[in-house]
């Protein structure tokens, strides 16, 4: 006993408990219950509004993450809903835009009643910014065989030269081994379309073989001349975009730039037949 008295602790502590159990009974006593209840209250009171604060504190932050939450749902929700519209514009386009191709061979079908035409669409390609070589998604199975012209609406892209039961390739007219007799559409003149290597890249090819005296300018329209064993007469070709005079050759050479959108063709036509001969 003596050693548990002398434990300094345990003496405050029991100093502490005979006051909060005799001092409120001899305020009591006196009528001094009031003054007691007051200082109780003004004691508790800042520790009562800390936890006060501490309690709000606590449900704003369950709110924040509830919120959180919600809102991270939400956002989830309107990504799905985004990819969901994305996929549905792209359909629309793609759709917009056979219809578009659809309008173009049907005009140009409505004009060349003789032709026998093949859609087809270009599942392959060269890389660089012109393609002078590609691969379209129909063959012998279809009708195609090799030399045939392919077109789009807005003029000549090239001619089949090998083809498979489900596939061909096209070389373009600005490949370096290609040729189509052409004409001046202004003046008449006539002449041979050439690819060029060095002209390739720019997507343009020459009209060469013309007169010392020749007439043809920039912005002249150059159609096809049916002169040859592949082009039907009076297709679109291209617009001359510069003349070269050569002083010395007493040569004059138009660079033309392709009517077809050799650079980003999604679609073309097979001609398959038609009625002028081939070998004339």
């Amino acid at each position: 006993m003596k050693k548990l008295f002398a434990n300094k602790f345990f003496v405050v502590m029991l100093c502490v408990a005979l006051m909060l159990v005799i001092v409120p009974s001899v305020l009591a006593v006196m009528g001094l219950t009031d003054y007691m209840r007051g200082a109780v209250v003004s004691l508790f009171s800042p520790l009562e509004r800390l936890m006060t604060k501490v309690t709000d504190a606590a449900e704003g932050f369950t709110e924040y993450f509830t919120e959180y939450d919600r809102l991270k749902a939400e956002n989830e929700q309107l990504k799905d809903r985004l990819s969901e519209l994305e996929d549905e514009r792209y359909r629309i386009d793609e759709i917009e835009a056979m219809n578009d191709w659809l309008y173009d061979y049907l005009d140009l079908a409505r004009e060349h009643t003789e032709y026998d035409f093949a859609m087809a669409k270009v599942v392959g390609r060269e890389a660089g910014n012109y393609m002078s070589v590609f691969t379209l998604d129909v063959g012998t199975e279809n009708g195609v065989e090799k030399d045939m012209p392919v077109v789009t609406a807005d003029g000549i892209v090239g001619y089949i030269n090998e083809v498979g039961s489900n596939w061909s390739k096209v070389l373009t007219i600005i490949e370096s081994a290609s040729s189509v007799g052409a004409n001046v559409e202004r003046t008449g003149e006539l002449g041979l379309l050439e690819g060029d290597f060095n002209m390739r890249t720019e997507g343009l090819c020459r009209l060469t073989y013309l007169s010392a005296d020749s007439k043809v300018a920039v912005g002249d329209r150059v159609l096809s001349s049916g002169l040859g064993s592949i082009y039907p007469s009076g297709l679109v070709i291209g617009t001359v975009e510069r003349v070269a005079v050569d002083e010395f050759s007493r040569t004059v050479t138009a660079y033309v730039r392709p009517a077809a959108d050799l650079e980003n063709l999604s679609r073309v036509m097979v001609i398959k037949s038609y009625e002028t001969v081939r070998d004339e």
